[in-house]
């Protein structure tokens, strides 16, 4: 069964698809998708306890390791939160007239597909093939994000679609690039990505250089990393809610994963100087363009969209920094984020049902009308900020930290651009929260009553960032520490 995990997850989503594709009740189609998303959970956390790791299958193609099965792990949670959290949403997108009925199935086919070809991307062992699946995650979250009624939506998703899949031709070639290098140092050409990291030595420094640089553009685009974060914004900010927490909480994960698995092969030859600045600053100055757009973001999606960004600028920097605490607490950080994000587009959806609006002005008696999307965008914004006791002050320290080890400079700057957008998040919920009737409270506003498949997945996710702040899993520490010995310590068999 360990060999097949990869196999039974895809055929899990062909076969999800297909009964999806054929079903006609909305109850039936959100039934279908949290089957999908939770069996998927219960196989990766299966591996994560009993596999022995990491397991070679597909001819040289496909593996896992911990690595992978972690960023699954992640994936599978926030798709199953957002399949339950789907119900009630998709339902007041139809009642406005959002979505179509009839374009139901293609949200939920959609929904499930990108779920399976997400996963196998964290399966592969080629970088061909990695390639082939993320273009694969970009079609179908476009999809999801233009199957509203809105011209905006269309826009929006063209834009995403633009900008990445130019940038991922960018990978490509550098792809191609790195595979005639592996032909000329190993006798015959290769992606495999085991292959490479056992024989990184042997491939020229300048060479291997100039290729990841290459490859860093395309998964850079996807993550978000400026200059190349332009399409974020307006998808995350027109998707449906749910989709937004997926795009944030898993999507932009692939693009920080593709750039992990690159550099782990640069960090063993003469090339990792030149490839850690690189990512240090692009890390900095996509902070720095996050937190000051944040400053003046009106926008409350798209103020979540921006914070994505931030973190993803703050992620890049713990990998350029790659030392075994930076890259465990990035890993960390990855996991609190996702959580935290999808917190936030949930709650940030039910207050755009309320109000048919994202701007704070627009919103009046936020908390008596809507206590429960309140209680989220309060926690989440106090947890994406770094405070305590939530995950990321852990997190957020210990990368600063390894930051001064690296450069104190780039450690002052990071502070203050981290405070500058913590800043900016508090200011807004300030004024959302502070705009009340001054007679009678909500009044000239008809209560939107959100279906409990919206509010439950915000109440558990509250109850886990506490918990998870509070306590640190013995479990989870121990799943990181085994992919920095996969990473770091070429905890591998393939050779040459």
């Amino acid at each position: 069964m360990t060999e097949m995990l990869a196999y039974i997850l895809a055929a899990i989503g062909v076969a999800a698809a297909a009964l999806l594709s054929v079903s006609r009740s909305h109850r039936t189609l959100q039934i279908l998708s949290i089957s999908h998303a939770g069996g998927c959970l219960t196989f990766v956390l299966y591996g994560l306890a009993y596999y022995s790791l990491p397991v070679y299958y597909g001819g040289g193609y496909l593996f896992i390791d911990h690595l992978g099965l972690y960023e699954a792990m992640i994936a599978s949670a926030v798709f199953l939160l957002a399949a339950v959290y789907a119900g009630g949403y998709v339902e007041g997108l139809i009642e406005a007239k959002e979505l179509k009925r009839e374009n139901l199935r293609i949200f939920y086919v959609s929904f499930n597909l990108l779920l399976t070809v997400t996963l196998m991307c964290f399966f592969c062992d080629n970088l061909a093939l990695f390639w082939i699946f993320t273009e694969l995650t970009t079609f179908f979250s476009a999809v999801l994000i233009a199957i509203l009624s809105s011209r905006k939506n269309v826009e929006a998703s063209l834009r995403y679609v633009f900008v990445t899949s130019i940038s991922m031709l960018v990978t490509f070639i550098g792809l191609i690039f790195l595979f005639a290098l592996t032909k000329h140092a190993f006798g015959e050409g290769t992606l495999t990505w085991t292959v490479l990291m056992a024989g990184a030595k042997a491939l020229p420094p300048k060479l291997l250089a100039a290729s990841f640089i290459l490859v860093f553009v395309g998964f850079a685009a996807k993550a978000g990393i400026s200059p190349l974060h332009t399409w974020l914004p307006h998808a995350h900010g027109k998707a449906p809610s749910a989709v937004s927490a997926i795009l944030s909480g898993t999507l932009l994960n692939v693009g920080i994963y593709g750039i992990l698995r690159m550099y782990a092969i640069v960090a063993r030859t003469d090339a990792a100087e030149t490839a850690s600045r690189l990512m240090v600053g692009f890390g900095v100055l996509t902070v720095g363009i996050a937190a000051f757009t944040m400053l003046r973001q009106r926008n409350l999606k798209k103020l979540i969209a921006f914070s994505s960004i931030e973190h993803m600028g703050l992620m890049l920097v713990g990998i350029g920094v790659w030392t075994p605490a930076a890259v465990f607490w990035t890993l960390y950080h990855m996991l609190a984020h996702s959580l935290t994000k999808t917190l936030l587009f949930f709650s940030a959806g039910i207050l755009h049902r309320q109000y048919h609006s994202n701007k704070a002005e627009d919103m009046k008696d936020v908390f008596r009308l809507q206590p429960v999307a309140s209680l989220g965008l309060a926690v989440g914004a106090c947890a994406i900020g770094g405070m305590p006791p939530f995950p990321m002050f852990a997190s957020k320290l210990m990368l600063l930290l390894q930051a001064w080890g690296y450069s104190g400079g780039v450690a002052f700057a990071l502070l203050g651009l981290l405070l500058v957008a913590s800043a900016s998040m508090a200011a807004y919920l300030v004024r959302l929260f502070s705009h009340v009737s001054e007679h009678e409270p909500g009044a000239h506003l008809r209560e939107y009553r959100p279906n409990w498949t919206m509010e439950a997945p915000i109440l558990l996710l509250v109850a886990a960032l506490l918990a998870a702040g509070l306590f640190f899993p013995q479990w989870l520490g121990s799943v990181l520490e085994a992919v920095l010995g996969d990473l770091m310590l070429g905890g591998f068999s393939h050779g040459i």
